[in-house]
């Protein structure tokens, strides 16, 4: 039987046409919304994939190295780090080293994926772990809520859809979206219930839809029951006669599963002290919370909720400990912190500079700590006692603005004293205040981690470019990572300088390390600008230092930082001292 397929319209037109009937029959109510990911796409991406090179994944850190990264960005959780950054580190490596060495080693009968099962309040810095690791690594990484999905995909979306995720934040490429990460929050929300008769079948139909995909499996990347999917299926096949199936393997594919687990820490209590009685033991005082999740076994997380066979494809658990009001002062007052990094882009807005005091940042933790919904109640403290001055100052004149403790203490006097001060300069010297306070902060964390990120940028922290450093950072906002990128860029695009300058002009300059930090210097605080500096050098020096080659036939020159400051005394001093020794 032949199938005729000519007339077959286009997906987006039958789309558009699809959407303009269901408009006019039900409103703006329905509307029709395409699939995340596009099998055209994928087939079209797969197929030039298939026809080159397999691209292999690029991955060397060491299980240290993962843990200072991490060190730089989240407070605490010590133990968590280690075994988040060894197992994921391990797993990568894995990956790396079975593309590179295919003949060594077969398929492993019954092989165990390290998926990693993370336990701990909420608020301690689980989710952004997993983002920060996913994005220092570079694989893809999807993240998905263990209570928006069911078993078949009826209610919600299918376990498997987050797999197809994948391919579309991989760009489409099968290849490098095999090695990603699925994270899954909340999956102490899938437990069955403790006090219900029988299964409950809405749980534990999810746990086990995930089984497959967490240990091994492929998934088609055409969703099935897609209309626009099958349309496009018939359309290959009327213009190629072959039916092309695209799928996915999980074999590779990292599952790390997080939750709070309210109520595990009584079921691990009631075992040990079960296991006490009959041996002479003695229990303990009760410990925190933390310390009690510690001892946490798989039988307590089958008790819990979760089928035997689930448990047993989460074999790394990790254990995140509360917050203390310290830890989210810390968190606060670490330069790559998200929550004052974003605080400051809400007003830089408006073109509102703000500095943060320390004191307010105390004030601010021991707010959020009373909340107890740990690094969350920072957001919120922070924006019930910025509110005001977010809703007020973009009417004034006011463009800096030093956050000092009075805002939260008096937050209508000082909004008035702040407006009104201007002719006074209390605002000036208050901003000038916290800029050298943060500054000072700056340098501080700089040389305490000296090492590490001297080895992480492959860039020489001398004093004086770690001053340099610490005014990039309080004159821009941006984290440390960024701060050093941008000095970097600074710096070869100064070297860049010294070739193009010996293409036009056929003079060798060489910049000392002095003289690369003046520059900096002066481009950090917008005295001069990068892409100005060739045409500064050639006004400066060139029709100087040519004179200088044909009186002593010299042609390499190396530059310091008082060259640069004063180019018309260095070339006089460099003719006469050279001309003196000939």
């Amino acid at each position: 039987m032949k199938i005729y397929c000519e007339n077959i319209p286009d997906p987006k037109e039958l789309e558009k046409e699809i959407s303009e009937f269901l408009s006019k029959k039900f409103g703006e109510n329905v509307k029709v919304v395409s699939p995340i990911v596009m099998p055209r796409e994928v087939a079209e991406e797969g197929t030039k994939k298939s026809t080159g090179e397999k691209k292999k994944i690029n991955f060397n850190l060491k299980p240290e190295e993962l843990i200072s990264f991490l060190d730089q960005y989240i407070i605490k959780q010590d133990e968590a780090k280690a075994i988040l950054a060894t197992k994921i580190c391990t797993h990568f490596n894995r990956i790396k080293r079975a593309q590179a060495h295919p003949d060594q080693m077969g398929e492993l009968v019954g092989s165990i994926k390290n998926n990693i099962l993370m336990i701990g309040p909420t608020g301690v810095g689980k989710t952004y772990m997993i983002k920060l690791i996913a994005q220092k690594i570079g694989v893809p990484f999807i993240k998905g809520d263990a209570t928006k999905f069911s078993e078949t995909g009826y209610v919600g979306g299918d376990v498997e859809d987050l797999v197809r995720d994948l391919v579309r934040e991989a760009d489409g490429d099968i290849e490098i979206a095999q090695c990603g990460i699925v994270y899954i929050d909340e999956i102490d929300k899938i437990a069955s219930g403790h006090n219900m008769i029988g299964l409950d079948v809405s749980r534990t139909g999810v746990q086990r839809a995930l089984l497959k995909p967490m240990e091994e499996t492929d998934v088609d990347l055409k969703i099935p029951h897609d209309p626009v999917s099958m349309i496009q299926e018939i359309e290959l096949f009327r213009k190629t006669g072959k039916r092309d199936r695209k799928i996915i393997s999980t074999k590779n594919i990292l599952f790390i599963m997080s939750g709070a687990f309210n109520g595990l820490e009584s079921i691990i209590k009631k075992r040990l002290f079960e296991q006490s009685i009959g041996f002479g033991a003695t229990i303990g005082k009760s410990k925190d919370q933390a310390g009690i999740l510690r001892h946490v076994k798989s039988e307590d997380i089958i008790e819990f909720g979760f089928e035997s066979e689930f448990v047993g494809r989460l074999p790394v658990r990790a254990v995140f400990d509360k917050l203390t009001e310290e830890d989210l002062y810390q968190i606060l007052h670490n330069p790559n912190s998200p929550i004052i990094l974003s605080k400051k882009l809400d007003f830089a807005a408006y073109d509102i500079c703000v500095k943060f005091e320390d004191k307010l940042l105390q004030i601010l933790a021991k707010r959020a700590f009373e909340e107890n919904t740990g690094a969350r109640g920072l957001v919120s403290a922070a924006e019930k006692a910025l509110l005001l001055f977010e809703k007020k100052l973009p009417s004034t004149n006011v463009k800096k603005f030093p956050a000092t403790a009075q805002i939260i203490e008096n937050p209508e006097n000082s909004l008035e004293e702040l407006i009104t001060s201007l002719e006074t300069q209390t605002t000036e010297k208050a901003f000038e205040r916290l800029s050298i306070e943060e500054r000072e902060s700056i340098r501080g964390y700089l040389l305490s981690n000296k090492k590490n990120l001297a080895e992480k940028h492959h860039l020489p922290l001398t004093p004086k470019r770690m001053d340099i450093i610490a005014t990039a950072y309080v004159n821009n906002i941006m984290d440390i990572d960024h701060v050093f990128k941008k000095i970097k860029h600074y710096y070869h695009e100064i070297k860049k300088t010294e070739l193009y300058f010996l293409k036009e002009h056929d003079v060798n300059i060489v910049f000392e390390e002095d003289a690369i930090d003046f520059t900096i210097e002066q481009t950090v605080n917008s005295l001069i600008q990068i892409k100005d500096l060739y045409k500064q050098l050639s006004e400066n020096f060139e029709l100087g230092l040519k004179l200088v080659r044909e009186k002593t036939g010299q042609n390499l020159f190396f530059l310091t930082r008082e060259a640069l400051s004063d180019p018309e005394s260095f070339i006089s001093t460099f003719l006469t001292t050279t001309i003196r020794t000939k």
